[in-house]
């Protein structure tokens, strides 16, 4: 062994360790998931396909992704034959019969705005990253200002008040809305995506 040769020690050993978890783990992780939301989507939807629809049945094995093909295609679909005369006219007859009763009238109309509200090219969901105070003083969360148009709320407080959404850490589908006054909400300065990823790692990705 030459002089500029040295033994791995086991803190390189530990260096190499997680740099491989590093490396790895964001590529597994993400294949896996991917695989869980497919494998769930063909298991819901191809038991349904008629046998002439199912490629599954020209095959001796299972073919991963039949499922979800199918409802993009039927989306799809759908959405073409409904942006038409007919589909707009179809639309409004269902939608006449749903808001009659009374529990499925307020449903529909909370899911119906949402995913409007969601999908929209024009959406602000997620899109403006804000510092509140929470859960106590002195104590700042990263949030999004989800509405800053209240005017019943500020009729109520008697104060310009903002409708701030605070995720949950790492799942971003459940938090709190909370009002707070437009004073004591300060811009968080960085992007959403950046918000975003600072939120699903817990901090560990700024």
């Amino acid at each position: 062994m030459t002089e500029t040769e040295q033994p791995i020690g086991k803190a390189s050993l530990r260096r190499y360790f997680f740099t491989g978890i590093l490396i790895t783990a964001p590529v597994g992780l993400t294949i896996y998931l991917s695989w869980l939301f497919i494998t769930w989507i063909d298991n819901l939807v191809t038991p349904h396909l008629a046998s002439w629809m199912n490629p599954n049945n020209l095959f001796p094995f299972a073919i991963p992704g039949v499922g979800l093909l199918v409802v993009l295609v039927g989306l799809t679909v759908i959405g073409a034959l409904m942006a038409g005369f007919l589909g707009r006219w179809f639309t409004k007859v269902i939608e006449a019969v749903l808001i009659r009763v009374p529990v499925i009238k307020t449903l529909y109309t909370v899911i119906k705005q949402v995913l409007q509200t969601a999908l929209t090219d024009q959406s602000k969901a997620f899109k403006d990253p804000v510092l509140v105070e929470f859960p106590r003083k002195d104590s700042w969360v990263v949030a999004f200002a989800t509405a800053r148009d209240c005017h019943s709320i500020d009729k109520a407080l008697k104060e310009k008040m903002i409708g701030v959404f605070v995720p949950t850490t790492p799942n971003l589908t459940s938090g709190y809305l909370i009002f707070v006054p437009e004073a004591q909400v300060r811009p968080a300065n960085i992007s959403s995506e950046e918000a975003l990823k600072l939120i699903i790692s817990a901090g560990l990705v700024t």
